[in-house]
């Protein structure tokens, strides 16, 4: 049975991409009927959603949520709404890893801290370079947590209208208050910049004080997870208003390892295991984003050029890329790859 109803996969994501709601509609009727003795509790999912779509409802209410907030003049949505899905761990130096896994564990024992008086911790800043995870954290926790995900829009939050951004701000978090969400803050150096900035006319220090107040008032159900490229910018009262603060810094020799590994897959059986070591090496000055995408280059060439020497060749662009610091570590590079094309 499950077979025949994955067949109705394609032809439902045809729909979708279509913008054919009433083929979505009626494709997933049908999935939801075959899947009626197999996987009642999906199907019965798949029938609420429907339910709610056909009485003119926003569909968020088939997982009891209410329909997101948006801005009073433009009717813009606030915030962006991703539901729990199944990711990696992600790739970090092991001390990190021990503090998120402590945060998930402090919440799945939340009763038995609030019977003894004790306030388990909700809310976490992420603070790092670019590219470095902080966005992936907040993904792998809202999965491994099984709550759904808001993200702050700034673009339709940041008003030039006096006092309607921090109306904004209000009415986010007290929509995070009311559901079962993690609500994330990305880039929060935005809306939490320091107040003693002799340019700002006063509108952000109104907007920074909103912000330390709902952060102050959150319940310890409300999940708040805040992120930033320039710590330097945040405000020092927004730093107390964290349980932990998590700096994600570049990753280590170890972690580059293990993000070309992951990355590559399969595919490093046909790299020479010294010329992954090289570029492992010399990889130090990149991100893990940036190595991720390196992988996907390198993989799409090794399929593009399918014999030895132009694989070699095609990690041999990334010799400036992988920023290779000295003359020594590009010419080790470069004698390896050329060795490794002849063999």
């Amino acid at each position: 049975m499950r077979k025949l109803v994955y067949r109705y996969f394609p032809k439902l994501l045809r729909a979708a991409l279509n913008n054919d709601r009433k083929n979505v509609e009626a494709i997933a009727l049908m999935i939801g009927k075959k899947l009626k003795k197999e996987d009642p509790e999906v199907s019965a999912e798949i029938m609420k959603i429907l339910s709610c779509a056909n009485v003119g409802a926003d569909v968020l209410r088939s997982i009891d949520m209410s329909p997101v907030p948006v801005d009073r003049e433009t009717r813009r949505q606030l915030v962006n709404l991703e539901e729990p899905l199944e990711i990696e761990t992600p790739i970090l130096r092991k001390n990190i890893i021990n503090e998120l896994l402590q945060f998930l564990h402090e919440r799945q024992l939340i009763d038995k801290f609030l019977e003894q008086n004790i306030t388990p911790s909700n809310s976490i800043l992420l603070y790092g370079s670019p590219g470095v995870g902080k966005t992936l954290i907040a993904k792998w926790l809202s999965y491994k947590l099984n709550m759904p995900m808001v993200t702050l829009d700034l673009a339709n939050s940041i008003s030039s209208y006096l006092g309607r951004s921090g109306q904004n701000v209000k009415s986010i978090f007290q929509y995070a208050k009311a559901q079962n969400v993690i609500l994330f803050l990305d880039e929060i150096d935005a809306i939490a910049k320091r107040r003693d900035d002799a340019t700002d006319l006063g509108e952000l220090k109104r907007l920074v004080n909103v912000l330390l107040k709902e952060l102050e008032d959150c319940p310890v159900s409300c999940i708040i997870i805040g992120a930033t490229n320039h710590p330097e910018l945040l405000d020092k009262a927004i730093w107390r208003r964290f349980d932990r603060s998590i700096c994600v810094p570049m990753p280590e020799k170890a972690q580059r390892e293990e993000l070309f590994n992951r990355g590559l897959g399969p595919k490093k059986l046909e790299i020479e295991d010294g010329v992954v070591q090289i570029l492992v090496d010399g990889t130090d000055s990149l991100s893990a984003a940036d190595i991720c995408k390196m992988c996907e280059h390198i993989k799409r060439r090794i399929i593009l050029y399918s014999n030895e020497t132009v694989t070699t060749s095609a990690l041999a662009e990334y010799c400036e890329y992988v920023g290779l610091k000295t003359k020594e570590q590009k010419v080790k590079l470069c004698k390896t790859l050329k060795n490794n094309g002849k063999k």
